[in-house]
């Protein structure tokens, strides 16, 4: 499977301008098997409670030890001004951008009881709105790695 996805990756990171965005694993071993290498940026998503933001800091580690230079934490599920500012305040602790911020929305967990992506499901919806702001900042460079975070 490894294999497959590395060779997706890398014919796709020979053609200028189209875009390849996988969902992988909450694991590590995506990373050992190489299949970053042809990754041009890794953004965990991550949960604003410690041990969701403690294994997204150590994964930005992996990644970074492995060469990735542009790496962010997506913030999901932020219900509050609390939640968003312990994500940031760890962000910032820890040298890491915060990339975007993915509200919590109902219509989440519906799609999933539903069998439904949630673009299908509820397209409207705040959660997959700061999903398409998230994509747009990957193609126009304004996420992962320059510094220059989304704010939904």
């Amino acid at each position: 499977m490894h294999a497959t996805v590395r060779s997706v990756i890398e014919v796709a990171s020979e053609a200028r301008g189209d875009f390849c965005i996988l969902d992988t694993e909450a694991s590590p071993e995506h990373l050992s098997r190489g299949t970053a290498q042809y990754a041009d940026a890794m953004l965990l998503v991550v949960e604003p409670y410690f041990k969701s933001l403690e294994t997204g800091r150590r994964m930005a580690a992996l990644g970074r030890d492995l060469g990735l230079e542009q790496v962010a934490l997506i913030a999901n599920k932020v219900r509050d001004e609390s939640d968003l500012e312990a994500v940031r305040e760890f962000a910032q602790r820890n040298e890491l951008e915060v990339g975007g911020i993915i509200p919590f929305d109902e219509a989440m967990p519906g799609a999933e009881r539903a069998g439904s992506s949630p673009l299908d499901f509820a397209p409207d919806g705040p959660a997959v709105a700061a999903i398409e702001q998230i994509a747009r900042g990957l193609v126009d460079g304004s996420i992962a790695g320059n510094g220059a975070a989304t704010r939904v």
